[in-house]
């Protein structure tokens, strides 16, 4: 059966309401059945301290997600080589589901160095991007007149990160609200983001 994928990409680091919403939206948009969350792996060159092991923020957004039948997510880059790159993660998921197209998902603000990417024109053309609007990243780009670039206009700007989600973590504030209860149960069970 022939499916239209929405890939969103992210550390997702942890989940929250704002990437939640996002992908919603977009699965309300007529061509896209599923939206599927690619959890990218931890850059072995990168060690940061913030950033928890790919494992436990695939648990994460697989809690996010559980009674969302639209909504996926895939460890398939966590088997490609390092650093990963879009272009090589969407051949891989083009060989393994012959049957599915994928889009990439995106914001405002990685649209603007979106020609930066490796194979960007290739990731244009064969598959095509779905942008989000993102607080002060304005729809400005030469990228929105190409029918290969669909645009998402009504999504609420969400403007939660999960830089500040771990700052309430560290100093003991609540997270109710930013990201779902199931993840903030895990993140309390496991102490993750605690100093």
């Amino acid at each position: 059966m022939s499916k239209t994928i929405g890939l969103y990409f992210g550390s997702f680091n942890p989940i929250h309401m704002g990437h939640l919403i996002v992908a919603q939206a977009i699965c309300q948009v007529p061509d896209i059945q599923e939206v599927w969350f690619v959890v990218s792996p931890q850059n072995p060159f990168k060690k940061q301290k913030t950033l928890l092991h790919e494992f436990d923020r695939f648990d994460m957004v697989e809690r996010a997600i559980a009674d969302n039948p639209k909504f996926k997510v895939t460890d398939i880059e966590f088997g490609l080589p390092k650093p990963s790159y879009t272009i090589d993660t969407l051949q891989v998921l083009s060989g393994k589901y012959p049957n599915f197209s994928f889009r990439v998902i995106m914001g405002s603000d990685n649209l603007e160095n979106f020609e930066n990417w490796r194979q960007q024109e290739k990731i244009l053309n064969e598959y095509g991007l779905i942008v989000y609007p993102r607080p002060n990243y304005p729809l400005q780009n030469h990228l929105l007149e190409n029918p290969k670039v669909l645009i998402i206009k009504d999504v609420p700007l969400m403007d939660i990160s999960a830089t500040y989600i771990r700052t309430c973590i560290q100093n003991g504030f609540s997270i109710r609200y930013l990201v779902p209860d199931s993840v903030a149960d895990l993140i309390g069970l496991k102490k993750y983001y605690e100093v």
